[in-house]
């Protein structure tokens, strides 16, 4: 469709970041989709494939329009899909369950952010997909028997209202049992660190770069560290903590199937999401001791992912978002 409104700094914004998205997710799902066993989680690994491949053309078309370059992205290069299997197949069940989440979460943003019609129809479509993909990943994840279920709070017998100052303390003295709001979000956190311990422990394993190696388990120790924290707060209400470990990955180590400036990436950006994610759980923790912990926490991982942007900028992996015109540099150049 032909549109001459030329696109707004968050419209371009929206689809730079979610091109190379979606070629990051291409080269990673091809991989995924050539060591896939289970002939019911195939299917899915597929329609996460499909859906990342046909976003990245059509997203490619609106830079083409615009005469904008098109972003690099992540491409063959970056990928040997002939390397040996370094994840199950439940771990990929688990990170497309995630793709089709985070997918609607920022879809809804871009819709929120857009108002050219194209643009808005594109991220309409992206979160209908990204909705189907998480259905799809979440019926056969029950069939498998590895969906893991958020906790079951008993309903309770009346409304009730909040008597004591103390409710929103939690620092000394007893403290009250948790909040839905406040147990889901502990619940989703340790999930999200879990599949990203998995994730990192298969990436340490085949990192070329002794570098990229250390950056990464420290992310691991990292991410350990806060599910500790999580489960303490949850156990101490009694609340049952999903199981997490590193046994979604296999113990090969010989032939990497992604580069290290994709690996990186990725790390990075599961680093700025749990970010984002912290941010929210603050804002839904009434009991202050547990919004002191996201808030703490949200701290060291800042520290983690400067850390990690620096090094992908030694390396010339970081590639630049659009910017606006620098007027000074322009002014200096006809002197």
């Amino acid at each position: 469709m032909e549109n001459n409104t030329p696109l707004t700094a968050a419209e371009l914004s929206q689809i730079w970041g979610s091109y190379m998205d979606a070629s990051l997710m291409t080269a990673v799902y091809s991989y995924f989709s050539e060591k896939t066993e289970d002939e019911e989680i195939q299917p899915v690994i597929q329609e996460a494939l499909d859906l990342s491949e046909n976003h990245a053309i059509v997203l490619k078309e609106f830079f083409e329009a615009e005469n904008h370059p098109v972003p690099v992205g992540f491409t063959d290069e970056d990928v040997n899909t002939d390397a040996p299997r370094l994840y199950t197949d439940g771990y990929m069940l688990q990170h497309a369950l995630q793709l089709g989440t985070l997918g609607m979460a920022e879809s809804t943003v871009s819709i929120g952010m857009t108002a050219r019609e194209d643009i808005y129809d594109y991220f309409k479509q992206a979160h209908k997909d990204f909705n189907q993909l998480h259905e799809h990943a979440t019926k056969v994840a029950l069939l498998k028997g590895t969906y893991l279920r958020p906790p079951i709070i008993p309903a309770p017998k009346e409304v009730d209202f909040v008597k004591k100052q103390s409710f929103i303390t939690g620092f000394f003295g007893e403290r009250r049992p948790l909040l839905a709001p406040e147990a889901a979000n502990l619940y989703s956190n340790i999930q999200r660190n879990s599949l990203g311990i998995s994730t990192l422990t298969g990436f340490s394993q085949v990192a070329k770069s002794d570098k990229v190696t250390s950056y990464i388990l420290r992310g691991i120790d990292i991410a350990k560290k806060h599910i500790a924290i999580f489960n303490d707060v949850m156990q101490e209400s009694d609340v049952p903590v999903p199981a997490g470990s590193d046994a979604g990955v296999t113990d090969e180590a010989a032939v990497s199937p992604f580069s290290d400036k994709l690996m990186m990436y990725l790390t990075t950006g599961m680093v700025t999401l749990g970010i984002a994610f912290y941010g929210a759980s603050i804002t839904a923790n009434i009991r202050r001791d547990i919004a002191s912990h996201f808030i703490r926490l949200s701290g060291e991982i800042l520290l983690y992912s400067e850390d990690g942007a620096n090094l992908m900028i030694d390396n010339e992996w970081a590639e630049e978002p659009p910017r606006m015109v620098d007027r000074d540099e322009l002014a200096k150049g006809h002197k």
